[in-house]
């Protein structure tokens, strides 16, 4: 993929992605990777065809392993879609190789948008994707073990490099090995532990990113930037979420969680993980399948306070598309309150409007079902941060994954394993 991207500088872009009928109907794809979200948006697009009769949009959803391979391919070869979802980790691959249409002249009021997703797909001072929705980490936790356990949820958890904080406290407290003994019983057997109070793995945008900025490091200096988080914050925040396993007993080893064949989220849904730092577009896929009752909880704060890498994604249009002004059609469509609120009242989204009437619908949607998603909204009005939004993250990241593993399972120092990935990083900067 790291060459077919690199072929899209140099490559002339053919027109397709769509066509036309007989009658003067346009027929333009839509690519998406949610197959649940499809639902949600085939009510959408009946919306938008209602009010455009000449266009209609045909959906097609492809699976996120393939996605953005295909994608790719697609684009080299001509013939990518009108319009396609686009997230912050690809964005910079494909804005700054010319695939991506200046949505400037659909005239968006950008304030109305989260600033972050605004940021995450603005690339030289111009919009290239439509601001959609956006997803962060919350902390879902397990009622169940908790009432259990005599815990209460503080109003919130805190943390600090040297174990102090509330974090740190409660986890011991929803820790026991097979005997019910918690890490600080004497007798505690930290190899056969039955319950974890929390669970702290390998996984960037729920774990140590949020360790590093809410700990005063961070991740880049600036979009489009270089990645700056090799410096002694950043190491000693890893260096938290590694004692979370290693020292204090209250995470599962990295052996059954580190990826790609770790095990985390399902020992979240197995019951054996108390605390577990989640995306709230993780709630559709383990909502239905848990047998205790979730909760949901602010992302603990740091000595900096609480920061939370929040993810959101645009619509974006192919700049070589055959029906280009209809495709800008759909997208002004897509950025609109009807089309976002539909979506959010769905159960499928946090909008990228703000405002907490168009939010409400969503919380509504979960509120429901016995879960309650306002921390998200609550967290999302604070200290956010976006996925490292540089050139090169989709050939680094799967380095990223292999030094942060050896992390995880203690082979080498947070500050050694963090210079490696900063000048791996930097060296697919272009």
């Amino acid at each position: 993929m790291r060459l077919a991207l690199a072929v899209l500088a140099v490559l002339p872009l053919a027109a397709c992605g769509s066509g036309s009928a007989k009658d003067g109907t346009v027929t333009l794809t839509y690519r998406l990777w949610d197959d649940q979200q499809k639902v949600g948006y085939d009510k959408v697009m009946a919306g938008f065809e209602k009010a455009n009769p000449n266009i209609k949009v045909k959906i097609e959803v492809m699976p996120y392993d393939d996605y953005w391979t295909k994608l790719t391919a697609d684009a080299v070869a001509g013939s990518a879609p009108d319009v396609f979802w686009m997230s912050p980790g690809y964005f910079p691959e494909f804005a700054t190789k010319g695939v991506l249409a200046d949505l400037s002249p659909l005239g968006l009021d950008t304030s109305k948008y989260h600033p972050n997703v605004v940021s995450s797909n603005t690339y030289n001072g111009k919009l290239y994707g439509v601001p959609k929705d956006w997803g962060m980490p919350g902390l879902l936790y397990n009622k169940d073990l908790f009432k259990k356990a005599g815990v209460t949820m503080p109003d919130k958890l805190t943390w600090a490099p040297d174990g102090s904080g509330t974090l740190v406290e409660v986890a011991r407290k929803l820790t026991t090995d097979e005997a019910g003994k918690h890490p600080d019983d004497p007798g505690f057997n930290p190899d056969k532990i039955a319950t974890y109070g929390f669970g702290s793995w390998n996984h960037s945008q729920t774990q140590w990113m949020n360790w590093i900025e809410s700990n005063g490091g961070k991740l880049v200096d600036k979009p489009f930037g270089t990645y700056t988080f090799n410096d002694d914050a950043s190491a000693q925040a890893v260096q938290f979420g590694v004692d979370l396993i290693s020292k204090y007993h209250v995470s599962p080893p990295a052996t059954q969680t580190n990826p790609p064949t770790g095990k985390a989220t399902d020992m979240f849904t197995g019951g054996t993980v108390a605390m577990f730092p989640a995306n709230n577009a993780l709630l559709p896929f383990v909502a239905p399948g848990v047998k205790f009752e979730i909760g949901v909880a602010a992302m603990p704060e740091g000595p900096k306070g609480r920061a939370v890498n929040i993810n959101g994604l645009g619509e974006a249009v192919y700049a070589k598309g055959k029906h280009l002004q209809e495709a800008m059609k759909l997208a002004k469509y897509l950025s609109s309150d009807e089309a976002q609120k539909s979506m959010a009242d769905q159960g499928y989204i946090f909008p990228a409007l703000t405002g907490d009437t168009l939010a409400q619908g969503y919380v509504d949607f979960w509120k429901a079902k016995n879960i309650d998603v306002s921390p998200y909204l609550e967290e999302s009005k604070g200290t956010t941060f976006n996925m490292p939004i540089v050139t090169g993250w989709t050939g680094f990241e799967s380095k990223l994954n292999e030094i942060f593993n050896e992390i995880y399972l203690g082979k080498i120092p947070p500050k050694q394993g963090l210079e490696q990935a900063v000048t791996a990083g930097n060296a697919t900067i272009k």
